[in-house]
């Protein structure tokens, strides 16, 4: 079952990408984000107020979620903080790379997640997950090659740094994620939905810091800009029961959602019109093997 909902979460993501790319075609990244955190809130707000006020209008459905004390609250606040600064920097990546380059190296996010999993959680690499690993490590330097053809610099392009930066700390989200609802069984609605919230009130700061100081390119409303907030709060609603799900793996339900990369490889090609995709798909099957074989060894372990 949670692996079903991981795959779901996966092609929700792929979507979220998708939408992200229109969205921020001829738009700066803080206005679109910000819409993107008010929506989010707005979707939630009805869990937010059945839990809070005991309305019953939940019971007995997924969406039934709990109140929280003022130690949870500090919890999903620092998870907040944690996945806002992910999309600042992944949002400023996307609008300025391709879909193709952003999809594979979003695809790597499990190795992070794989090894943090090690260093954290006492969990051991065995030969599968290494081999894993190392081809990832490779497919990555492909990926950089082809990114060259773009006059994409992998070591000073400073969006390619946003873009690891949006990975690394994405894979910090999920480590972390794994903690709370684990080790403190934070109820996983209770965490989406109340992550929201923080977000949207950390995000008002930013904007009214930042905005004011500099020029920024006027908002232009583009029909893709609600979107985001659908498809990502679906999918992360699918993921958060995937990773509360028994026996569920964090290693596992991380790199099923990674084959989301398959959903913007295509769209980066069909929609956008991207180059160099030859060259690009043996890097993608590259890290699809190695997600595989990561896989592979996660399960047999």
């Amino acid at each position: 079952m949670w692996v079903g909902a991981a795959f779901l979460s996966a092609l929700l993501l792929g979507l979220y990408d998708v939408a992200k790319k229109r969205s921020l075609h001829g738009n700066a990244v803080i206005p679109v984000l910000l819409l993107n955190t008010l929506f989010s809130t707005i979707l939630f707000l009805p869990v937010i107020l059945d839990a809070e006020f005991a309305l019953g209008w939940f019971d007995g459905t997924s969406f039934a979620s709990t109140r929280g004390s003022v130690v949870d609250h500090a919890l999903v606040a620092c998870k907040a903080a944690i996945t806002l600064s992910s999309w600042l920097c992944g949002y400023y990546a996307i609008k300025h790379l391709p879909l193709t380059i952003v999809g594979p190296v979003n695809a790597t996010r499990p190795v992070v997640v794989l090894i943090g999993a090690m260093l954290l959680f006492g969990e051991r690499l065995n030969l599968w997950q290494w081999g894993g690993v190392l081809l990832t490590i490779v497919s990555l330097y492909l990926l950089s090659r082809a990114g060259r053809m773009e006059s994409i610099n992998f070591s000073r392009n400073r969006h390619v740094w946003a873009l690891f930066a949006a990975m690394l700390l994405g894979a910090v989200s999920g480590l972390y994620d794994k903690y709370i609802i684990s080790r403190h069984a934070l109820d996983p609605l209770f965490v989406q939905s109340w992550f929201g919230v923080y977000q949207l009130v950390m995000m008002s700061i930013i904007a009214l810091v930042v905005l004011p100081r500099t020029e920024h390119t006027p908002l232009r409303w583009v029909w893709t800009i609600p979107l985001i907030s659908i498809f990502v709060s679906c999918a992360d609603f699918f993921y958060y029961h995937a990773i509360d799900a028994p026996g569920s793996m964090i290693a596992v339900v991380s790199m099923i959602r990674r084959s989301s990369v398959v959903v913007t490889f295509l769209c980066g090609a069909l929609l956008f019109g991207e180059k160099n995709l030859r060259a690009k798909a043996l890097d993608l099957l590259l890290i699809i093997i190695g997600m595989a074989l990561l896989a592979i060894g996660s399960v047999s372990s």
